[in-house]
């Protein structure tokens, strides 16, 4: 439609006596779907989530605007309001679906101050409701346009990446223990936790793991800065260099790739092992991926459409007692995760400053501890021979105020190894550690390590990737991915090439 067309239909709406209460609706709930989108594409990217949005940001609205208008048109004493309910109705549904889109939950002071201000508009602006919904409308064209380099992005992500340089996916393993991978979030390694911007003394818990016979691997790290971005590495085995992307913590279909088909999961299923994901919060279930484990303690019903943070807690220790104890005739494969230690708060406005964020960090390594310690018990108790692996999936973040500078750049070798050190402590059947384990230098390459012990073929470690680890930065630098640790363990600050 041209600009002029566009005026005129602007103008034919205008004065038009329709009261466009089916536009109205649309107009409403059209931008705070586009702006959800837009802002968070990766927590809703199925079809399933589009419906909803739909049904419920304008289906649903335009029902009730319908009802409620005709209520108010034929109920004698209601009819005097008329005029204020569609530009009431247009006005609030707009503010509470925007308030929905930024804090998922019910705030009641909030709710109570929408309707207030849609009172009021609707009062003195009813007879130019048309124009609100004119400029509802061009928000959502505004919002359209900030759209479409988050869809072009998905419609173009390039996932080659992903391909293995050999024939790994179909190796066969000789020795099929059940295998635990147990992923504490945040956990630092024991060879920094003792010192720099730490300085903790948790030699109790490492002292528990030297008397249930864990090796620990000092100095070893994360690749990555965040759970998505380090764990789709892991479960794919390579590198990803954060996909042209311009966010730490997100990157293109990693919940996907980590929860539903990854080559970690498949060479498991390859070799007839029962597949099981336990988690604390639903945090890598958000956008209601396929499961691809054979298990849960979740269901896609246990999570909501929209929501904000990690979700609500989950008891991971009952059904790890029962699925130890399941007597089949497979092996069996455990993705475990515990949302403790963490990291520093996430934002300035959140944080407790530096010494705060250590004392609470610390508080919740205390908590990361203990369910550990249960968890170990239960699986030595009930699987004696198997193959637990404990690894972090990034650092804690202390030293810092909040996890967001991390896109602010550093060359504190203290801070930067604060992102990135991670626990990795393995129980191996019967103590029989390989000579190759000292390539245990990052997470990347962990299970690569792993599956060459299963089948007691080396040649795939032939293939190892780069143990460098990498970040995004936007301050004190250009905009970009950049190279932080090098494979030796040394700070560089290097661009990455994409």
């Amino acid at each position: 439609m041209s600009a002029k067309n566009t005026r005129s239909f602007v103008a034919s709406f205008l004065k038009s006596s329709n009261d466009s209460v089916i536009l109205a609706a649309i107009a409403a709930g059209l931008y705070p779907i586009l702006f959800y989108y837009s802002n968070n594409f990766q927590l809703v990217n199925t079809w399933q989530h589009f419906l909803f949005f739909v049904a419920s940001f304008i289906g649903l609205p335009a029902t009730l605007f319908l009802i409620v208008k005709k209520l108010f048109s034929k109920v004698k004493f209601l009819q005097k309001w008329q005029q204020y309910v569609v530009p009431f109705l247009g006005v609030f549904t707009f503010l509470f679906l925007m308030k929905i889109c930024l804090y998922a939950g019910i705030q009641k002071k909030m709710i109570l101050g929408i309707v207030l201000i849609a009172a009021i508009l609707a009062f003195f602006l009813w007879k130019q409701y048309k124009k609100i919904i004119v400029l509802q409308l061009l928000l959502a064209i505004m919002g359209l346009i900030t759209l479409i380099p988050v869809l072009s992005k998905q419609l173009l992500y390039d996932n080659s990446w992903t391909l293995q340089p050999d024939a790994i996916q179909e190796a066969s393993f000789v020795t099929k223990p059940n295998v635990y991978f147990i992923q504490p979030d945040g956990y630092v390694n024991f060879s920094e936790i003792n010192k720099g911007y730490y300085n903790i003394d948790n030699n109790s818990f490492k002292n528990y793991l030297d008397t249930n016979n864990f090796k620990t691997y000092p100095n070893f790290r994360s690749n990555y800065a965040s759970t998505l971005t380090s764990n789709s590495a892991t479960f794919m085995m390579k590198h990803h260099y954060y996909g042209k992307g311009s966010d730490i913590t997100e990157n293109t279909n990693a919940r996907d790739m980590i929860i539903s088909d990854n080559t970690v999961l498949n060479i498991f299923k390859n070799n007839g092992y029962k597949s099981y994901f336990l988690a604390e919060m639903p945090y890598l279930l958000l956008n209601k991926p396929v499961l691809g484990y054979d298990v849960s303690n979740f269901t896609s019903s246990d999570v909501g459409y929209i929501g904000t943070g990690l979700g609500t807690y989950y008891d991971i220790l009952t059904p790890l007692n029962t699925y130890t104890k399941e007597v089949i005739t497979q092996p069996k494969f455990f993705f475990i995760e515990i949302f403790n230690p963490g990291h520093v708060h996430g934002r300035e406005a959140q944080s407790l400053g530096v010494d705060g964020e250590r004392a609470l960090w610390q508080q919740t390594l205390f908590n990361a501890n203990k369910t550990l310690v249960q968890t170990i018990d239960i699986i030595k108790q009930n699987d004696p021979n198997a193959l637990i692996v404990i690894m972090a999936d990034h650092g804690g973040f202390v030293g810092m105020e909040y996890t967001l500078q991390t896109y602010t750049k550093t060359q504190d070798r203290d801070l930067i190894y604060s992102i990135f050190s991670s626990n990795l402590s393995i129980h191996w059947p019967q103590g029989d550690i390989p000579s190759y384990d000292i390539n245990f230098k990052s997470a990347v390459n962990v299970f690569r390590i792993l599956v060459s012990y299963l089948t007691q073929d080396t040649s795939y470690l032939e293939h190892l990737q780069d143990d460098s680890s990498y970040v995004i930065l936007n301050k004190d630098a250009p905009s970009g991915v950049y190279k932080y640790i090098d494979t030796d363990g040394t700070i560089v600050f290097e661009p990455v090439a994409q």
